[in-house]
């Protein structure tokens, strides 16, 4: 983190049974510019963690009830916990109590009595650690986004398509599921772009991804750009009659586009031909010959007029 921390931005939870212990860390803490929070035992401090999502948890150890290694344990299974770092405090420096609280999940530690200069230190250091892991994590999160999308159309691209659709493959293989395949191709698109241009085709592209996507509603189905003007759709726990249905969709989305294509053998629009396969996937065989085989279905619409819908009925 580069510049001056504002440090009234960050919340920092006191968690100890002792009111005056409390008091007095709540004293220093504000003073150190940071908001406060209070939980007066383990099981409070899980609650309020939940609820207020604070930077970083002070935590004493030794407290009835639930105590603070076993708190700490337990804040570590909350998701909301992920960035937030605790910082033990404890009276007890023997090796084992050490070991326990990082064990327990504990970044750090400070011993009582409290030297207030480390206290300072610490709490500054854990917190600036855990903003830069998030920020961190976000990037990770954003490259690893951009590595599985199309730049143009802003879909799926094929890398994603074959993870997503070799993982959904080994799913309905266990669950003896049907799994569908669409495969669809802008028609007579080489013309199109010969004709308008290639930014006119881009843009072309831009608006066939997202009516494709729009016939594709629930969140397991997955619509990717194949290749040039060629698009897959992965239909988990789809039969042959529900996919054959958001195909026709698709195609009718395209069409209701109305993009002018004056040069297609199909339409004086621009127009889909689509490939649509079902199977059962057995355990522990391949996804290519689906893919082949929908593929075949595909080139079928294509030689059979295009602007339709052609099933593949090898599986």
């Amino acid at each position: 983190m580069n510049g001056t921390v504002l440090r009234s931005e960050y919340l920092v939870l006191i968690v100890d049974d002792e009111q005056f212990n409390r008091m007095q860390l709540r004293l220093f803490i504000e003073k150190e510019g940071y908001q406060t929070a209070e939980a007066q035992n383990g099981r409070e401090a899980l609650t309020v963690v939940q609820q207020l999502h604070p930077d970083i948890v002070l935590l004493d150890a030794m407290m009835p009830d639930m105590d603070g290694f076993e708190c700490c344990a337990q804040l570590q299974s909350l998701d909301c916990s992920k960035y937030t770092p605790v910082l033990m405090i404890t009276g007890l420096e023997d090796q084992e109590s050490v070991d326990r609280a990082f064990a327990a999940g504990a970044i750090d530690y400070v011993t009582k009595p409290i030297h207030w200069a480390v206290l300072r230190q610490r709490v500054k250091r854990l917190i600036q650690q855990s903003q830069l892991q998030q920020e961190q994590e976000s990037v990770n999160q954003e490259l690893k986004r951009l590595a599985t999308i199309d730049g143009l159309t802003q879909i799926a691209n094929r890398r994603k398509f074959e993870e997503y659709f070799s993982q959904e493959w080994r799913r309905m293989a266990r669950e003896q599921k049907p799994l569908s395949l669409i495969l669809c191709d802008v028609d007579c698109f080489k013309a199109y772009n010969d004709t308008y241009g290639h930014r006119a085709g881009d843009r072309c592209l831009q608006k066939v991804a997202k009516a494709i996507q729009s016939a594709a509603r629930r969140s397991v189905d997955l619509v990717a750009r194949y290749g040039g003007e060629e698009f897959a759709v992965v239909l988990p726990n789809t039969n042959a009659k529900g996919a054959t249905q958001v195909a026709q969709a698709m195609r009718l989305a395209v069409r209701m586009l109305a993009i002018p294509h004056s040069n297609s053998q199909a339409s004086f629009y621009v127009t889909l031909s689509v490939g649509v396969g079902t199977t059962i996937p057995v355990p522990g065989s391949d996804f290519e010959e689906m893919i082949v085989a929908v593929d075949r279905a595909l080139y079928q619409a294509k030689l059979t007029g295009r602007d339709r819908v052609v099933i593949n009925h090898s599986n």
